[in-house]
């Protein structure tokens, strides 16, 4: 064999093993890194159908990946987990943001185990507990002093932006990814093709109905997005939270407490307290189970003292035979 042969064949080796063809026994084959798993592992979800896969494509190419980057997926420790977390709380970043990061580390491992590109996982991956204390949510005053200061800001984005959250509790990005095309007036729902639990129909209100008509005429002529954003690659708004916070804060309010979140569990508390039933409650909200809409059934006893004095009023019927039934047991 001449020195070129042996060139070729190991440049041909080499482009196999990134190939993921390089037949080797096992125990020699070439260490997969996290920074080429990632994208195989978003390809592969593509390929089979996989669910919520724009997310963690997000996820992994804005946190994940910089973090592990060159690590073999086979070397991933609980050390690492840790040094993970740790610097995602650094930034400030919620325990229930992380878990969900960690939950697309969790099921890329499992993944990789699956197609054989691991053995067996490497780490058992511990989530944050997460706070489930009292969910934040707006009053009806604070609704009116948000929507007042957002139309007070600059960003023009900013105030449609709060009105849809509160008259429909949509997630973040599904208001802002909103397009013309998918909002019909007349039956007052718009389409949401991506969303957590699948695509489903939005119901609004009439007020923001009009309110939509009304913006729609003021974008500009063949404006595809209801948040159009020109600098953006999409050409729609990609978030609102600079504008937000300064929206919270003109209105009295902690920008640290108040998120855009925090819109949507307005909407959907609010939803609950006006004793609308938790099947309905999730069929707007777009929840996913009706135990995720529960959560919001003890977030003001308002609504429960009012059930239970309906309840006192008809039980209040039966008083009499009840008296009387005693009566004849003392006689």
């Amino acid at each position: 064999m001449t020195r070129q042969q042996a060139e070729d064949f190991i440049a041909r080796a080499r482009t196999d093993a990134r190939r993921d063809r390089l037949e080797l026994p096992d125990g020699r084959k070439t260490a997969l890194r996290f920074e080429e798993a990632a994208p195989r592992y978003i390809a592969r979800l593509g390929d089979v159908g996989g669910r919520n896969i724009k997310a963690k494509e997000r996820q992994l190419r804005q946190h994940l990946t910089p973090f592990f980057a060159a690590k073999p997926l086979g070397e991933i420790a609980s050390f690492d987990i840790e040094r993970y977390k740790k610097a995602r709380g650094s930034a400030g970043v919620a325990n229930a943001t992380v878990n969900r990061e960690l939950a697309v580390l969790s099921h890329l491992l499992n993944k990789a185990v699956e197609w054989k590109w691991l053995r067996a996982k490497s780490v058992k991956i511990v989530r944050h507990k997460e706070n489930n204390g009292r969910i934040v949510y707006l009053t009806d005053d604070q609704c009116a002093a948000l929507l007042t200061a957002a139309a007070a800001d600059h960003n023009d984005n900013v105030h449609a932006f709060v009105m849809v959250g509160l008259h429909t509790g949509m997630r973040h990005q599904e208001i802002l990814a909103i397009r013309r095309e998918e909002i019909d007036l007349g039956k007052r729902i718009i389409w949401v093709p991506v969303a957590k639990s699948g695509a489903r129909e939005q119901p609004i209100t009439r007020e923001l109905a009009a309110y939509v008509e009304g913006r729609m005429r003021m974008l500009p002529p063949g404006c595809e997005w209801l948040f159009p954003s020109p600098g953006s690659a999409k050409g729609h708004a990609h978030t609102i939270r600079k504008a937000f916070r300064r929206s919270v804060a003109r209105a009295g309010m902690n920008p640290d407490q108040i998120t855009p979140h925090t819109l949507r569990h307005t909407a959907v508390t609010h939803l609950v307290q006006a004793g609308v039933d938790l099947p309905t409650v999730q069929r707007i909200s777009g929840h996913k189970t009706l135990a995720m809409v529960a959560r919001y059934a003890h977030q003001s006893g308002s609504h429960i003292e009012a059930a239970m004095t309906r309840l006192e009023t008809r039980v209040g019927q039966s008083k009499r035979p009840s008296e009387h039934f005693r009566a004849k047991q003392r006689a």
